[in-house]
């Protein structure tokens, strides 16, 4: 009725100085995306389409790490790697739901990003307001149902081999590998997501980026195509960086101690990137910037003492 996760290391020495990183790492996280969200919403000037997005996206990551992250520090800080088999089952679901979002919310941020500078003219019309929340809707849910399928794969296997997971949480490849059941379905079921989350993401973001590229060039002064990529720098920048963790991850083929590499690697995406692309959108847009500042003035303002 429970796992053992392996974790990240066994030496009690530095999982303490694990605790103290990740810790730190996990409230940076936390204050800088909530932070992120509370500016657009009190910014007037931020209430568009692309920052609409935006806060989708430090919501997901909100989310993500928290799914993850909490049972790591409890691991490492109290030396005790068990957890209950629905306690997975329920981490392997909302850990599918938070990346499949991801995915599909960086992949639409690019096609929001095509719409405002291959057609800046019927920007307003394609990415009004009801398609915003309609699709940022859609989503959501197309992440669910995906994770739904799995975690609901995963009550019908029998688990009658090692109860150790080779791993910081519970996944799907390693859990895999401790059942004793055919787990032919879920394989296919993984497989088809990767071919349409992951095909459909990675296609859309790249067929933009192929039209922004084209009208970039097409610009004819150094200014304009500088301006013009700047708008979309931030977010080439964070897909770069979650594609490629992701894909090398999941859909690269398996080997023997794949699984260990694994491990590893998940952090940059559970761990690095919910704090990472707060400090890239904040740090390279100049909108966010004034933002923070406003919100800086007003704060000190109020902290004032009266005369």
């Amino acid at each position: 009725m429970e796992f053992t996760l392996t974790g990240l290391t066994n030496s009690a020495e530095l999982e303490t100085l694990l605790f103290v990183v990740f810790a730190f790492i996990y409230a940076t996280a936390l204050a800088s995306n909530l932070l992120l969200i509370f500016t657009i919403c009190t910014s007037r000037k931020l209430h568009t389409p692309m920052y609409f997005l935006l806060i989708n996206l430090s919501l997901v990551n909100l989310f993500s790490i928290s799914i993850t992250t909490p049972k790591l520090l409890q691991t490492l800080w109290t030396h005790r790697k068990t957890i209950s088999f629905y306690g997975c089952i329920t981490q392997v679901f909302l850990f599918i739901w938070s990346l499949g979002t991801e995915l599909l919310i960086l992949s639409f941020m690019a096609f929001d990003r095509y719409a405002a500078i291959c057609h800046p003219l019927q920007y307003a019309v394609i990415m009004r307001k009801e398609v915003c929340v309609g699709i940022a809707s859609g989503l959501w849910l197309a992440g669910m149902v995906d994770s739904a399928v799995h975690a609901g794969n995963m009550l019908k296997l029998s688990f009658c081999k090692s109860n150790i997971i080779e791993h910081f949480y519970c996944d799907l490849p390693p859990l895999l590998k401790l059942s004793c059941s055919d787990t032919n379905l879920n394989e296919m079921m993984i497989f088809v997501a990767d071919v349409i989350y992951a095909g459909c993401s990675c296609g859309l973001t790249l067929t933009s980026y192929c039209f922004i590229l084209r009208a970039i060039f097409r610009i004819r002064s150094t200014e304009g195509k500088m301006k013009a990529f700047s708008t979309c720098s931030s977010h080439l920048t964070v897909v770069s960086f979650f594609f490629f963790s992701v894909f090398y991850t999941y859909i690269r083929p398996s080997s023997d101690n794949s699984l260990d590499q694994n491990k590893y690697l998940s952090l940059l995406f559970t761990v690095v990137t919910p704090v990472v692309n707060p400090l890239i959108y904040s740090l390279r847009n100049k909108d966010v910037k004034e933002a923070l500042k406003t919100i800086t003035r007003r704060f000190r303002l109020l902290q004032r003492p009266e005369v």
